[in-house]
């Protein structure tokens, strides 16, 4: 069911915001200012590579903040075997959520098989521990009837999420993407949309048109800007 304005709170929002920093080039310094600010805020998870999860883990405890991995980021060209391995150890290593991105090369050769095979075991692989999964479709290179049939196999496999975008592809998220992406899985598989939100409104627009989770690192300004809307009414 999609959201509107009038029904989220700053802090309903900041539990639909996982905040993000994915940057290779960052120092531990900034991931632990990072996870602070997460708890400040008290996001729903900090979206991070998986080498820091066990050090964020440790600054982020006495919070319900989670570790939300990414898996095979940002190109998704790792073997099957590879990514579940992946998703495994860094799920034994303290992540409570998963992001992998799909295969794109098998995806635009028609390997369909391939594409769900890797979706399936990957969720599975999450599922087994109850940790998140999310699909990341990186639709900048996707036509919309790839976009289509990810969302027939994401209905056969049940992600708990499929997602717009890494955020390093040469677009990100938009709300014609969302709203296709709604259109195809309805309320069976959430959406996550991520990838160029940078403010309040562009984020309203995605929960508008059907995300339910929103992967940004301007978290900390978008939930202010939701509390500066909501003290002019």
């Amino acid at each position: 069911m999609n959201m509107n304005k009038n029904e989220i709170t700053p802090e309903k929002l900041a539990k639909m915001i996982d905040q993000t920093l994915l940057k290779p080039y960052v120092t531990l310094d900034d991931l632990r200012e990072h996870c602070e600010k997460a708890k400040e805020y008290n996001f729903k998870t900090v979206a991070i590579n998986n080498a820091p999860v066990p050090f964020c883990k440790k600054v982020l405890e006495g919070s319900d903040v989670l570790c939300d991995a990414a898996v095979s980021f940002p190109l998704g060209q790792c073997t099957i075997d590879t990514k579940v391995f992946e998703a495994k150890d860094v799920i034994e290593k303290g992540a409570g959520e998963v992001d992998y991105v799909v295969n794109i090369v098998e995806l635009k050769s028609g390997n369909w098989d391939y594409v769900e095979e890797e979706m399936r075991r990957i969720v599975e692989a999450c599922n087994e521990k109850g940790v998140t999964s999310k699909v990341i479709f990186e639709n900048c290179y996707l036509t919309d009837d790839e976009k289509k049939k990810l969302c027939e196999i994401a209905l056969k496999v049940k992600p708990t999420f499929i997602k717009t975008s890494t955020g390093f592809g040469t677009g990100g998220a938009t709300v014609e993407d969302v709203k296709l992406m709604k259109s195809c899985v309805g309320d069976a598989v959430k959406i996550k949309a991520a990838g160029g939100i940078r403010d309040y409104d562009t984020a309203m627009a995605m929960i508008e048109a059907g995300a339910s989770r929103i992967g940004t690192s301007a978290g900390v300004k978008i939930v202010d800007e939701c509390r500066a809307r909501m003290a002019e009414k």
